[in-house]
């Protein structure tokens, strides 16, 4: 004859103290990967382009106007890397579009801002993600990013933004 087999059970319920512990941590580890705000990022204002270029540790900045009607002026800056990144603002205050060319890609989620996160999942969608140049043209912004090891370039921009009497072929 069988008897029922009785069992017990070793579970434990977690304390509240390691509950909280966890929460602390995790709550920590979002704040840390939010402490650096992007500055002047791809939408953003004329005003941060001087904070963005301190954050990026340049090593020479200049600003020169391109436009020959004048609606638009180029920051260039250069990185201690060697990569030369230029941020072209609008008259009316808004960085329309950046640019990017040497050694290394630049910080891209500094660069774009919120349009990183837009990067990042349209090209996990494509089937050559991960390779060396990817390309995305949606209504709004345009992402075209290349290159080989020791040279990259690249140029991102917001359609609506661009200045009237300005050429997409300008930015480079």
């Amino acid at each position: 004859m069988l008897k029922p087999m009785q069992t017990t059970s070793n579970i434990t319920q977690p304390n509240t103290l390691t509950t909280l512990t966890a929460c602390a941590c995790l709550g920590i580890l979002f704040f840390i990967s939010y402490a650096a705000p992007a500055h002047a990022t791809l939408g953003g204002d004329a005003a941060s382009v001087d904070t963005d270029q301190t954050s990026m540790k340049v090593e020479h900045a200049a600003r020169r106007s391109l436009a020959m009607n004048g609606s638009y002026t180029v920051h260039e800056s250069t990185l201690p890397s060697g990569t030369r990144v230029r941020q072209y603002v609008s008259n009316a205050g808004v960085v329309f579009a950046v640019s990017w060319d040497g050694p290394f890609i630049p910080d891209l989620r500094q660069l774009l801002g919120l349009h990183f996160d837009t990067m990042v999942a349209r090209q996990a969608q494509q089937s050559n993600a991960g390779h060396r140049s990817f390309s995305q043209h949606e209504a709004d912004l345009v992402i075209e990013s290349g290159g080989h090891q020791r040279s990259f370039a690249g140029r991102a921009y917001l359609k609506s933004a661009i200045p009237a009497g300005v050429t997409e072929q300008e930015i480079q």
